[in-house]
């Protein structure tokens, strides 16, 4: 991975982090100043909200180590599942997240169920993201394990040597 695209993952990184806690923080003021007016549940919305940006948070920071690990050249190593791990529980909480929402959402809908419908296809569309890390991981773990193995043939061979 080359310096331009670190510099440029860590500079989108700091942009995403940097506003989800902006976000964050307009939602908590408005949960404490903005009465609910009846037309929406802005208050389970706003909760809602802030739960899911920190799903957003703890996949950037996991990436962020990633992509540190990926410079040191450590990502193929056993330390690595754990911030791949933490991204596949991060991206799942904000399809439950989402599903949450559409619930919430959905009693308002019912003269155009559509938009809960499409709104539920968006949340298994976030569920698929989580798979396709899940598969990424079990590439990492045969290459990890490639790695260990190439290792061992390598001291074997430094002995025969």
């Amino acid at each position: 991975m080359g310096k331009l695209a670190v510099r440029a993952l860590r500079a989108v990184l700091v942009v995403v982090l940097t506003g989800t806690v902006g976000v964050q923080a307009l939602m908590v003021w408005a949960l404490a100043t903005d009465p609910e007016d009846g037309s929406l549940p802005l208050t389970p919305l706003r909760l809602i909200t802030i739960l899911g940006l920190v799903s957003v948070q703890v996949t950037g920071v996991c990436v962020w180590r990633l992509v540190t690990m990926v410079r040191r050249g450590t990502v193929f190593s056993h330390g690595a599942f754990r911030y791949v791990d933490g991204i596949i529980g991060a991206i799942t909480a904000a399809a439950l997240v989402w599903f949450t929402v559409t619930a919430v959402n959905a009693p308002g809908q019912r003269d155009d169920p559509g938009v809960t419908v499409i709104m539920a296809g968006i949340g298994l569309a976030i569920l698929g993201v989580a798979l396709i890390v899940l598969v990424l991981r079990t590439l990492l773990a045969q290459a990890v394990a490639r790695d260990v193995e190439a290792a061992q043939m390598q001291a074997e061979l430094n002995e025969v040597i």
